[in-house]
């Protein structure tokens, strides 16, 4: 299928040959006829991926920030290796289009293959022939509406909302200021529910387009007087409310609207506007500012969005969902005109000429309002389409020949970079759930083919080893299929996020090695590998005793909403992320933990997850002892991890896998790393001489399935507020 992306490096626009992407929990696949362009949207994020690094440093101060506080946390060399595998990327444009679904996720019961659609979302519906959309984000469209109308529903939905957050009654008089799309639209809006609409920009065949769609007063903002006309207009009252739906770095929009409102008048700030509100005016008046955020309520929540959770009608009546809706039956009703509005309808294949016309050279010389992106003729009979698989030729089959499921930012930043430097290793295809990723990391890394759906790797016999990079819910499966086919297997932790899954991989894993005894299965804790770690191991190599082992990890915050703490994706923190400290802990003691005792912080704000903040104490085999202070609510600046350890009269500090202090017989010794170096590295270096050459397992079963079980003795210690036996 065709996909239209940005390269995130150099700001340029290609339409590229991917696969579809694969059909995910509770949304629906949609062959798309037509895709909107943003052009105020959109031009921002084009024009920002030309500048050079230097300009969008300058533009994006924040991005600056995070990256200096990545460095502090993971080194220089990291973060470097982090960002450049992002600006390699390609990154897909677009949130608005028509079509018809294809396929449904069994999940969803409101839609059915052959439905006409629209659908938003950024990341879902893109310039693409086929798009996967969460259901809350698609609604079907009605018979007399045509799809080229009905792709504009996200933009619609958009104005829609703010012209909600004016409370706009009939009879008021409200002035909208920038008549692009959205202002085209919330004209015709205005004009639907009765209001008097005076249209302003600085432009005159704007205004002169919305006095065409029913705007009673228009005024381009050059005008002299500008106030005086708006006064005159409204029987000197000045404007009930005062919708901006503008783009521009100046806050001019906020001025003229202070300057045009009647006294405890509404401005409503729906377009990309700099706030930088002129007090005296506003306070005079006593003004109301109120932001729209983007389609309505639901925007921005993940359980809404991507959980399918709807909202009650009965306390929110108007989601995005229902906006959307809304915005289709005004369109059906013949109150709401686009067909006018659409300028230019280019073929896919032709994007790039249309992301021309929205850059400064083109839009003085060719005016455009609506900009239609057109795919291959609607097929409503059409069936869910096979996933593309597109591959050089492959090796013979080899232990060294590798598939990814999974190529997210760790994968790209840490995984992929090392094992394409081995010779010896062929990286055979990569699988995304989104083609245009699986292509742009085939293409970065060198896979011989990409695909986006999995049964591409695990059934291809040329690859002897799977990594698996996907999100942790999904790990269990992929795991247990990989040792199925013979194959070994390289995941990220977690393991497993139940003990129902761990069965199954421990099933799996017994079955792979009577029929094949040199089969590996390899969770990704690093931490043991670390150079540092592995120092401080040896610190203790003499003391025959128990340890005990402190170790402070400051996480850092993840809202309430974020995958992560999802019990189906994620499986919360402990599961997710501790088990790496669980991990070495065990291997500082040489021992596997017996008992856990464990207990959180109570969540004192909605905006914290309870289990993201606790501590656990980890009984040992041997009588050592580990602590585990897990905190998501600290300071960013703080070094994320400390581990101390002390036994035998001896005594030893590690700060953040850069700073080592050794204390013994009353003396101080130290080293020093230049960078942080969790061991991810080390790790692949040995894993791969152990698939060239065999030898022991890196870490046993036995000791991934007691890391793991940990983790889940811990939870239930949390709920249960007992001491649990994993």
């Amino acid at each position: 299928m065709k996909q239209v992306a940005q390269r995130l490096k150099k700001g340029d626009i290609s339409v590229s040959d991917v696969p579809p992407p694969a059909l995910g929990r509770g949304g629906v696949l949609v062959r798309v006829a037509y895709s909107l362009i943003s052009a105020g949207t959109e031009k921002a994020k084009v024009d920002l991926g030309k500048m050079n690094l230097l300009q969008k440093a300058r533009s994006r101060p924040q991005d600056v920030k995070a990256v200096l506080d990545q460095v502090k946390q993971y080194g220089l060399s990291a973060t470097y290796r982090k960002v450049m595998a992002k600006l390699a990327a390609t990154s897909p444009l677009g949130y608005s289009v028509s079509g018809v679904v294809l396929a449904v996720d069994d999940s969803v019961h409101e839609l059915q293959p052959g439905d006409r659609v629209a659908c938003g979302g950024a990341g879902y519906a893109t310039h693409a022939g086929i798009v996967f959309v969460p259901k809350n984000l698609c609604v079907k469209v009605p018979p007399s509406v045509p799809l080229e109308d009905a792709a504009y529903t996200t933009l619609g939905a958009i104005a829609l909302q703010g012209v909600r957050q004016a409370e706009v009654a009939l009879g008021e008089s409200i002035a909208v200021i920038g008549l692009g799309l959205l202002g085209l639209l919330t004209v015709q809006y205005l004009k639907a529910a009765g209001c008097r609409v005076i249209a302003i920009d600085v432009s005159k065949d704007a205004a002169a387009r919305a006095k065409s769609h029913g705007a009673d007063v228009v005024l381009v903002r050059s005008a002299e007087d500008i106030r005086g006309a708006v006064f005159a207009a409204t029987r000197g009252r000045g404007a009930d409310a005062v919708i901006l739906t503008a783009a521009t770095k100046s806050n001019d929009p906020f001025v003229l609207a202070g300057e045009i409102a009647r006294e405890r008048a509404r401005v409503i700030l729906v377009g990309d506007v700099k706030i930088d509100v002129p007090r005296d005016v506003y306070y005079r008046k006593e003004l109301e500012i109120r932001l729209s955020r983007s389609y309505g309520p639901g925007r921005y929540d993940p359980e809404y969005e991507e959980g399918g959770h709807d909202y009650p009608v009965a306390y929110v009546r108007w989601t995005e969902q229902r906006n959307m809706e809304e915005f289709l039956d005004l369109l059906a009703a013949e109150k709401v005109d686009v067909r006018s509005l659409t300028t230019h309808v280019f073929p896919v294949d032709e994007a790039a000429g249309a992301y021309d016309l929205i850059g400064r050279k083109g839009s003085r010389t060719k005016p455009y309002v609506g900009i239609l992106l057109k795919y291959e003729e609607d097929r409503t009979t059409a069936q869910a389409p096979a996933v593309a698989v597109i591959a050089k030729a492959l090796p013979t089959a080899s232990p060294l020949n590798v598939g990814f499921i999974g190529a997210g930012s760790y994968a790209q930043s840490m995984l992929l970079p090392a094992l394409s430097r081995k010779k010896d290793v062929s990286l055979v295809r990569v699988v995304t759930a989104h083609g245009l990723t699986a292509s742009s990391v085939s293409g970065q890394f060198g896979f011989a083919g990409f695909s986006s759906d999995p049964d591409d790797v695990l059934n291809d016999d040329s690859i002897g080893t799977v990594f698996i990079a996907t999100r942790h819910g999904s790990h269990a499966r992929y795991v247990v299929e990989s040792l199925r086919r013979g194959k070994n297997v390289f995941v990220e932790k977690p393991l497993a996020l139940n003990e129902e899954e761990l069965a199954e991989i421990e099933t799996a894993f017994q079955e792979a090695r009577r029929s094949t005894p040199a089969i590996r299965l390899m969770v990704g804790f690093n931490r043991r590998f670390a150079p540092s770690v592995v120092a401080m191991k040896d610190f203790f190599k003499e003391i025959h005793e128990p340890l005990f082992v402190q170790y402070r990890v400051n996480a850092g915050f993840l809202p309430k909403g974020h995958w992560t703490h999802d019990p189906v994706e994620g499986g919360g923190r402990i599961i997710g992320e501790v088990c790496h400290f669980v991990d070495a802990i065990e291997f500082f003691t040489g021992q596997r933990v017996v008992r856990v005792f464990a207990r959180a912080v109570s969540a004192g704000s909605e905006s914290l997850v309870g289990d993201d903040n606790a501590a656990a104490a980890l009984h040992l085999a041997d009588g050592s002892l580990g602590v585990i202070t897990y905190v998501a609510n600290g300071d960013a600046s703080v070094p994320k991890e400390r581990i101390e350890v002390s036994g035998g009269l001896r005594t030893a500090i590690l700060d953040n896998f850069t700073s080592l202090s050794l204390y013994g017989g009353g003396t101080r010794h130290s080293k020093t790393w230049g960078s942080v170096d969790k061991g991810q590295t080390e790790m692949l270096d040995q894993f791969l001489e152990l698939l060239r050459y065999g030898g022991k397992d890196l870490i046993s079963f036995e000791m991934l399935r007691a890391t793991t079980r940990t983790t889940f003795a811990m939870v239930r210690s949390i709920r249960t507020g007992e001491p649990i036996e994993p």
